[in-house]
C-alpha cells in the first residue's frame, strides 16, 4: 500500500469521525424554528439566531466527542476504525477537548440570556445537556438500555426546537410544538438506522438498542411506518389548521423515505451493505426539515 493510499484512507476515517453531515441534526431544528418565528412574527433577531446556532453546533460536537470517550470505556467501539478515540489513541485529550467545546457553548447561551435579561434559554439548554450526558455517560448510559431513540426525539425535537424558538421570540406556539414532533421523529430515525450494521458489537457489550431487541428484520419492517409518519403528521396538522397548506412541500422528500425503507428492507442483515442507511436517514432529515421550513416561509411571503 502506497503512502498516498494510506493518507487517503486516514483522511476518510477522520472525515467519518468528525461526521460533518450529522450537524444537520442541530441546524435543521434551528432552521425550522426560525422559519416559524418569521412566519408568525415577521422578523427574527439574526444575531441571537446565529449565536444560538453556533452554541448548538458546539454542544453537538461535545456530545459526539464525549460519546466516543464513553463508548471506548465500554468496548462497544473496539471495531470502529473511525472512532476519534481509536484514531488518536488519547482518550483523555478527547475528553478535555469535548469539555472545552461545551464550556464555549454554555458561555454563548449565557450571553444570550444576559442580552434577553432572563434565564429561560439557559435553563432549557442545560436540561438538553443533561439528557445528552445521560444518553451515554456513566452511571446512566441510557442508550445502552434501548431508550436512546426516545432521548434523541426529545432532545433534538421538542426541546431543541422550543429552546431555539424561545431564544428568538421569548414565547412558544402550537405550530412550533407540532413541527418539533416531526423534526424529532426524523432525528430519531438517524439513530435507529445507525444500529443496523453494528448489531453484533452492540449485543456483545450488552447494549440493548432497538435493533438488538427486535432483530434486523422486524426493525426494517418498522421503517416505512416511522418515516411515513412525517407526512401523515404534516397532513394532519394542515387539516387541523395548525400548519399552513404550503408545508405540504415536505412531500417532495418522500422519495428519500421510500429509498431508505427499500434499502434497509433489502440489506438489513448485511452489515457492509446496510451501513450507509444512516446517511440516507440524514438526507431524509435534512430535506424534510428544509422543505417544512420553506413551507412556513412561503406561507409568510404569500
Amino acid at each position: 500500500m502506497t503512502t498516498k493510499t494510506i493518507d487517503r484512507t486516514t483522511s476518510k476515517l477522520w472525515l467519518a469521525a468528525i461526521k460533518p453531515p450529522m450537524y444537520s441534526v442541530v441546524i435543521i431544528p434551528v432552521w425550522v424554528s426560525a422559519a416559524i418565528a418569521l412566519f408568525e412574527q415577521g422578523q427574527v433577531p439574526l444575531r441571537i439566531c446565529l449565536m444560538f446556532l453556533l452554541a448548538a453546533i458546539l454542544i453537538l460536537a461535545w456530545e459526539n466527542l464525549s460519546n466516543d470517550v464513553f463508548d471506548a470505556e465500554t468496548g462497544v467501539d473496539i471495531n470502529k476504525a473511525h472512532s476519534i478515540v481509536n484514531l488518536t489513541g488519547n482518550k483523555q485529550l478527547i475528553f478535555w477537548i469535548a469539555n472545552l467545546l461545551l464550556l464555549a457553548a454554555i458561555l454563548l447561551v449565557i450571553a444570550i440570556a444576559w442580552i434577553q435579561q432572563e434565564p429561560t434559554v439557559l435553563g432549557l439548554t442545560l436540561l438538553g445537556c443533561c439528557l445528552a450526558y445521560a444518553y451515554q455517560g456513566p452511571p446512566f448510559r441510557l442508550g445502552y438500555l434501548g431508550v436512546g431513540e426516545v432521548i434523541c426525539f426529545i432532545s433534538f425535537g421538542p426541546l431543541l426546537c422550543a429552546t431555539a424558538y424561545y431564544s428568538l421570540t421569548r414565547t412558544l406556539s402550537w405550530p412550533l410544538l407540532a413541527a418539533s414532533v416531526i423534526v424529532g421523529v426524523a432525528t430519531s430515525l438517524i439513530l435507529f438506522c445507525s444500529h443496523f450494521h453494528q448489531i453484533k458489537d452492540d449485543a456483545a457489550v450488552g447494549k440493548r438498542s432497538p435493533i438488538v431487541r427486535l432483530g434486523t428484520q422486524r426493525s426494517a419492517n418498522l421503517l416505512p411506518w416511522v418515516s411515513g409518519s412525517l407526512y401523515v403528521l404534516t397532513v394532519l396538522f394542515v387539516v387541523l389548521q395548525v400548519f399552513p397548506p404550503t408545508t405540504l412541500l415536505i412531500v417532495a422528500s418522500l422519495p428519500l423515505a421510500l429509498h431508505l425503507s427499500r434499502h434497509v428492507s433489502r440489506y438489513h442483515d448485511q452489515p457492509e451493505r446496510v451501513s450507509n442507511c444512516k446517511f440516507i436517514a440524514v438526507g431524509l432529515h435534512f430535506w424534510s426539515g428544509l422543505l417544512l421550513g420553506l413551507g412556513f416561509l412561503l406561507a409568510g411571503a404569500l
